[in-house]
């Protein structure tokens, strides 16, 4: 097998066309299983492949990159770091970007390897190639690249490398190029960030993350933005809330979302802080966020009532986040009226308009009646089943119509929403007292879709776990329930075929 390789590599450096013998090494590796390719390859000098990229013929160089992927993927980080490093730093400024596509997921290989990264951490010159290729044109270029160099970073000789050194200097010379690579460069700081408290800290120490939070309140609305969204992944780790809490930034954020009646632009940069907030409510303390920030909680109920359907899907998305909860429900509670006003928004958003916002609307009444068998006090029974009423006059016919509607994604929000009450004593006796809806449950043909056909299979569990079912649903439905649940979602009742004499 090795000789086999070893005189096709002869072949294809004594002829100055190697297509066909390219061709012809690319079918005999894809012949051999990966687990037996390292032995036959492992002994073979590859400079004639690696030297084959330096072409114009774009056939060539492709078949060349499918030959190094398939055979560098074969050899260990550490032979690749001993034998192949140069060839991999020539590829990071090849002109084709498969190429370097290829060499920077051979150094993502090695870097994650204890022994191979010293190799990458004692090389200045490969490393800036890596950091240059975050200002790549091509985007997957760039992401590959900022994979590398997260893994580095896992470590602190990394750590050491990337921030403390003349790196950082390469690091900022790159985002000056433009607004897109810079915030390519700062999506990587933000992913370091989350490791660990030391991670951020060097992070930090780097100027880079004060940088990121000076552009919350740049001139340019489309900078801001994205700067929200940065960092709101900044706030997903707790040493990333505490840092923003003590610089100030999430009374910043919360004055921008007070003035932004007054900024015609606001439109582009208010989803971003809304979504953060809801997101560190859910994180942290929906009481305390809520409490401290009243602007966010008064906006997500504007949203909801607001014209605009981005501002709306952002409401529900985070009004729901919010309800996902005990300590949610209860803040939401306390607003008296203004989640009784969204309540009767939601139900109307749920049962005509865009589908997407219908499904989006359905999802956050589900998220906001959920609640698990250990939260089901007296008290939160009594705060859900009051939500439910305010739907409609009638929520159990308004949820059932739209399950009827011939769109996949309504059906399934709306059996959600039975199945989230279904685990409640008071959604069951709501459902025994509607005429006909345990024929519905147990009717298989109204769902047709395979995600339809579990959302009902999830109905059916949800009533039947429950610890109140046997006496409020009675034995006689339960024995049909169970039926259902034993034949399984995908049950199809088989038909006889009754034949006459003489028929056709």
């Amino acid at each position: 097998m090795a000789a086999s390789i070893e005189s096709l590599l002869t072949e294809i450096a004594s002829v100055q066309d190697p297509i066909e013998e390219l061709q012809s090494l690319k079918t005999a590796l894809l012949s051999i299983p990966i687990s037996a390719l390292r032995d036959a390859v492992s002994g073979q000098r590859l400079d004639v492949i690696f030297s084959l990229l330096n072409s114009n013929s774009r056939e060539q160089v492709e078949l060349c990159v499918d030959i190094l992927e398939r055979i560098l993927m074969a050899l260990s980080p550490v032979h690749l770091a001993h034998n192949y490093r140069a060839e991999l730093q020539g590829g990071l400024t090849h002109n084709n970007d498969a190429v370097k596509i290829l060499a920077l997921t051979q150094i993502g290989r090695m870097v994650e390897n204890p022994e191979a990264v010293t190799e990458i951490l004692n090389n200045s010159d490969l490393l800036c190639a890596i950091i240059q290729s975050i200002g790549a044109e091509k985007m997957s270029v760039a992401k590959q690249a900022i994979q590398s160099l997260s893994k580095l970073s896992q470590s602190k000789p990394g750590l050491d490398k990337l921030f403390q050194s003349d790196l950082l200097k390469t690091l900022k010379e790159v985002m000056a190029i433009d607004d897109l690579i810079r915030y390519r460069v700062y999506e990587l700081v933000v992913e370091v960030s989350s490791f660990s408290p030391i991670s951020f800290g060097y992070c930090v120490n780097s100027g880079l993350v004060l940088q990121l939070l000076d552009e919350l309140t740049g001139d340019d609305v489309l900078i801001r933005v994205t700067a929200a969204e940065m960092v709101t992944n900044l706030a997903h780790s707790q040493h990333g809330r505490q840092f923003l809490a003590r610089q100030g930034i999430m009374d910043k954020m919360s004055n921008m979302i007070k003035g932004a009646d007054t900024d015609p632009f606001s439109s582009f940069y208010l989803p971003g802080l809304v979504k953060f907030f809801g997101n560190v409510a859910i994180m942290d303390s929906p009481q305390q966020v809520c409490e401290t920030y009243p602007a966010f909680q008064n906006k997500v109920f504007e949203m909801v009532l607001d014209p605009d359907p981005a501002m709306i899907g952002v409401g529900l998305d985070t009004l729901g986040l919010l309800g996902t909860s005990v300590e949610g429900k209860q803040v939401l509670q306390k607003t008296g009226e203004k989640i009784k006003a969204v309540l009767v928004r939601m139900s109307q958003l749920s049962g005509a308009g865009a589908t997407e916002l219908r499904v989006r609307s359905l999802e956050a009444i589900s998220q906001l009646l959920a609640l698990e068998p250990e939260q089901q006090t007296e008290d939160l029974l009594a705060l859900t089943e009051s939500w439910f009423k305010l739907l409609s006059k009638e929520p159990m016919d308004m949820i059932h119509k739209i399950s009827t509607q011939p769109f996949p994604e309504l059906h399934c929000g709306a059996l959600c929403i039975f199945t989230t009450i279904a685990s409640q004593p008071w959604g069951q006796k709501l459902m025994m007292s509607t005429p006909g809806f345990m024929e519905f449950v147990l009717d298989r043909s109204t769902s047709q879709t395979k995600d339809a056909k579990d959302a009902k299979f999830e109905l059916v569990g949800a009533l039947l776990n429950s610890s109140s079912a046997t006496e409020i649903l009675g034995s006689q439905n339960c024995l049909r329930l169970k039926t259902y649940l034993r034949e399984g979602p995908y049950y199809v009742t088989a038909v006889a075929a009754v034949g006459t004499e003489g028929a056709n």
